[in-house]
């Protein structure tokens, strides 16, 4: 927000005009499911001109992937803030659990959209979109595996298996937990405390 505010005037009310058409093809999107809503209907409920929003979006499939690309933005800046701060492996690895946690909470209104229309939507919603997220995806993954590689150098693990698969497990674990929680919340409450995910990692299933 502060970076926003050493913007020229005019660019800030652009920036503002962009994030109230997003905010508001969000919930209108969320209300009613992406495909129906029209371009008109979101520039009408966001009080624009529809030419102000095509100014900003060639048409209803390039919005909707400009919230895709937000989310992805606010998802990769939470982690990397989070594991980038002077900890051991170990606390890094909690404060990944939290900061994926966190981001999942602040935007479910999105998350729902999101999986709703990833199960039925049409190929062109999703092309030149997927390889896009996959990549940020993978990165991810990286910057994880690079603590668990940290974690067995330094000895806080042990070398059970590549760093990359037990950064994907770990991803796949917490995701499994969080949609869990989102189909029945009171069935499958989510942990507060990350130990109670981490420690399928550190404690381990046989007994010795």
């Amino acid at each position: 927000m502060a970076a926003d505010n050493k913007l020229p005037r005019r660019e800030r009310e652009k920036l503002r005009q962009r994030q109230e058409i997003l905010a508001t093809a969000l919930d209108l999107f969320s209300q009613k499911g992406y495909h129906n809503v029209s371009v008109q209907e979101i520039a009408e409920k966001s009080e624009f001109a529809i030419g102000t929003l095509y100014k900003f979006f060639q048409n209803k499939e390039d919005l909707y992937k400009a919230l895709v690309r937000e989310l992805c933005d606010k998802f990769e800046d939470s982690i990397m803030r989070a594991i980038e701060q002077p900890q051991d492996e170990v606390e890094k690895l909690r404060s990944y659990v939290r900061a994926k946690t966190e981001v999942f909470h602040r935007n479910l209104p999105f998350i729902r959209l999101y999986l709703a229309e990833s199960r039925g939507a049409s190929f062109n919603l999703k092309a030149g979109l997927d390889d896009e997220l996959r990549k940020r995806y993978y990165n991810s993954l990286e910057s994880i595996a690079d603590i668990f590689a940290s974690g067995i150098k330094n000895q806080r693990f042990k070398n059970i298996a590549d760093p990359y698969y037990l950064a994907v497990t770990l991803s796949s674990v917490i995701d499994a937990f969080l949609l869990l929680w989102l189909d029945a919340p009171e069935r499958h409450p989510y942990p507060e405390d990350p130990d109670a995910i981490l420690d399928i990692f550190f404690k381990g299933l046989l007994e010795p």
